[in-house]
């Protein structure tokens, strides 16, 4: 398998001038934990995570040294920034590491471990049109297929056209949807709102072309985080 088999499309990013409340916003209403900063092309520009935003003046979460160590070190501009700046381009973590579609999941679950990282933007020319998690590998990893290197085309043409229809025709949010296709036996997972989205999911799947399975491990979001 390959990231195109396993990455989360339809990527919800900020642009360099979010401002933090937004960002914040955005990781709650949505369940995520971080958010790519992109240009007006698309093209990936940092992260932001919901660690850069743990230790902020506005809530008193600042880091506070002691009045010896204020004396021996003095301030730190990065500390400073991170805690008081207001823009998406002031706190993310620049030049993050990317990966292609056609990156495999072994080499990408190295490039986790080695950067010490908890997700991986996709582009394609440069430009994002993906994120592989942690939780995306291990779903691919899990999918029942002996060898998890290959993936057909017909199991990519499958997944595409899932994502599509959730995407268009259910009202659910296809970004907290995640499917993995091998042999044509479908594994979703992710987050919907109620039993009516769940089913939609469900039947969504039964009636694409290609599915000879369906295992359904979407759950429902806990109370209070939908986007309403």
């Amino acid at each position: 398998m390959q990231a195109a088999d396993v990455m989360t499309p339809n990527v919800i990013t900020v642009s360099p001038d979010a401002d933090v409340q937004e960002i914040a916003r955005l990781l709650l209403d949505n369940n995520i934990s971080a958010l790519p900063v992109v240009d007006t092309e698309h093209k990936v520009l940092g992260i932001v995570s919901e660690g850069d935003l743990m230790r902020r003046v506005e809530t008193g979460t600042q880091r506070r040294k002691s009045w010896w160590l204020q004396l021996l070190e003095g301030n730190n501009p990065s500390e400073y920034i991170k805690t008081h700046a207001r823009k998406a381009h002031e706190i993310m973590t620049r030049d993050p590491v990317t990966v292609s579609e056609d990156e495999s999941l072994r080499r990408i679950a190295k490039l986790l471990e080695r950067h010490h990282i908890k997700r991986v933007p996709v582009v394609r020319d440069g430009r994002l049109v993906g994120i592989v998690s942690r939780a995306n590998l291990l779903r691919g990893f899990a999918a029942k297929k002996t060898d998890v290197e290959a993936v057909s085309v017909d199991d990519r043409d499958i997944r595409d056209a899932i994502l599509k229809e959730i995407d268009d025709n259910t009202g659910v949010w296809v970004d907290r949807i995640n499917v993995i296709v091998a042999d044509g036996a479908v594994q979703a997972w992710g987050l919907v709102e109620n039993q009516e989205e769940w089913q939609a999911v469900q039947v969504a799947i039964e009636n694409t072309p290609g599915v000879k399975s369906v295992e359904n491990n979407v759950g429902m979001l806990p109370r209070g985080m939908g986007g309403a």
